[in-house]
């Protein structure tokens, strides 16, 4: 990410009402319900800003699982016979539109799978809901694969990860 640009956790200083990424969805939970879910620890919002401080992307991340029988085969072979493993759900990511197309979702997606290789707490994968084709394929291009019976959710193996960096 270009020094133009600078990572930090949501505040309540942040200006939330001009943010506009073109999904009504993610434009109103970000205005209107990320603060109240942080609040209440459900989730942890990140915000990428300006020099001049206008909020130019964000993601979320909270705890969540995997069922071991919803990973491939070939996955949930190597893991612990458990019904279910640890895992970092992002669960909404959005860039403005007016700095779409210049890797700000990459960037973003790449900070999350940071923090969730160095918690403290362990966790298996990140994992990811996409609300369309067009982010499934988003999150495809980056190396997240699709459960076998649910196309819209993704993983990435947090330790493939982690080799990828």
């Amino acid at each position: 990410m270009s020094a133009a640009f600078a990572l930090a956790r949501l505040h309540s200083s942040h200006d939330r009402k001009a943010f506009k990424s073109g999904s009504e969805s993610l434009d109103h939970y970000f205005r209107q319900q990320v603060t109240q879910d942080v609040r209440r620890r459900v989730t942890a919002c990140y915000v990428v800003l300006t020099a001049e401080q206008r909020v130019a992307g964000f993601y979320t991340l909270a705890s969540a699982s995997l069922l071991l029988s919803e990973l491939p085969a070939e996955v949930g072979k190597k893991l612990p016979r458990y019904p279910s493993v640890p895992a970092v759900r992002m669960g909404r990511l959005a860039v403005d539109a007016g700095f779409k197309g210049v890797g700000l979702g990459g960037a973003l997606l790449a900070d999350a799978l940071d923090r969730a290789i160095r918690a403290d707490i362990a966790a298996y994968a990140l994992v990811v809901d996409a609300k369309d084709a067009s982010a499934a394929a988003f999150y495809q291009h980056h190396g997240l694969i699709a459960l076998p019976d649910q196309a819209m959710t993704l993983f990435v193996p947090l330790a493939t990860a982690r080799l990828a960096q």
